[in-house]
């Protein structure tokens, strides 16, 4: 029993990691990871030396409460470590993420529009189709109904003409 469940697991297992959802996944986390160094490479390398221009500090990094001072010895080893707030790297952090978020939304605001725009011209596709078919149909039922109106006329007609022979040959 145990093999069927271990089979099943794997065939359950096999038929996920084939399927195109996760290998689309896997392209976008490599993806977001790209992006991810590209928007701290702006965030280090483009936007922290214009901060720095207007601080003290120098740059976010050095931003920071020192709660506790570190400690060394007569050599200059550090024997504690500093134990510190990092006000600066957070704030970059976060920079960071405003950054990727503004760039997801655009993307996929872009993404949502032509999505959009393409679902609204298949809709009026559509719908020129069906009045198209509903003008055919219209169309298809006005000569039936003139036909069927003829076939009537016609069997009045018939009608009319079997009166009048009838009568004739009565009077004969």
């Amino acid at each position: 029993m145990a093999d069927k469940k271990k089979s099943t697991f794997m065939k359950d297992f096999k038929a996920f990691i084939t399927k195109g959802n996760i290998i689309d996944m896997a392209v976008g986390v490599v993806i977001g990871g790209s992006f991810g160094k590209i928007v701290t490479g702006l965030v280090n390398y483009i936007i922290n030396p214009f901060v720095a221009m207007f601080m003290q500090a120098g740059s976010l990094d050095s931003i920071k409460t020192v709660i506790k001072e570190a400690e060394l010895d007569a050599t200059g080893a550090v024997i504690a470590e500093e134990v510190a707030i990092l006000w600066g790297t957070w704030l970059q952090t976060v920079i960071d993420f405003l950054i990727t978020a503004f760039c997801i939304f655009v993307v996929l605001r872009i993404i949502m529009n032509v999505k959009n725009r393409f679902e609204s011209e298949q809709i009026a596709k559509a719908e020129a189709e069906a009045a198209e078919a509903k003008l055919k149909a219209d169309e298809e039922a006005a000569a039936l109904k003139a036909r069927q109106d003829a076939l009537e006329e016609s069997t009045l007609k018939q009608a009319e003409l079997l009166a009048e022979i009838r009568d004739l040959l009565k009077k004969q």
